[in-house]
């Protein structure tokens, strides 16, 4: 799928829940769901600067695309994760730089969190994007 299919699908799922209550719930699920804490991954090197929550990401190429490992010592957080790696994970490294990332907005996720929740978001986001401006040959 394209990232932009992706947003999609993620618009559409999270249109289900009627208020932002209920979203924040299904994000929380998700940081849940995310699956186990990854301590090799929780390491200074790979630590994000700038979040509220400590947030680890590094990544690798294979095949031509950009596989992403990320983690958080947040359930919110990693659910914001879950949703942002959802979108990039598998995809080419300069799809992901140059990609319009539209879903938090139609969703609600960045006028609804807190001021220093929207701003780590905002730093994640970044640092994806250039973790694949690097990757890209």
């Amino acid at each position: 799928m394209t990232i932009a299919e992706i947003q999609d699908q993620i618009i559409e799922e999270m249109s289900a829940h009627e208020d932002w209550f209920d979203r924040y719930e299904a994000l929380i699920t998700l940081g849940r769901e995310f699956g186990a804490p990854d301590d090799s991954l929780r390491r200074d090197e790979y630590r994000i600067s700038g979040c509220q929550s400590a947030v680890w990401l590094t990544a690798e190429m294979r095949d031509g695309r950009l596989r992403l490992h990320a983690d958080s010592d947040s359930q919110i957080t990693r659910g914001m994760l879950a949703l942002l790696l959802r979108v990039f994970d598998d995809q080419p490294p300069g799809k992901v730089a140059d990609a319009e990332l539209y879903f938090l907005d139609v969703i609600g996720l960045r006028s609804n969190l807190s001021p220093s929740r929207a701003s780590g978001l905002g730093t994640i986001v970044r640092a994806i994007r250039e973790t694949a401006r690097r990757h890209t040959g």
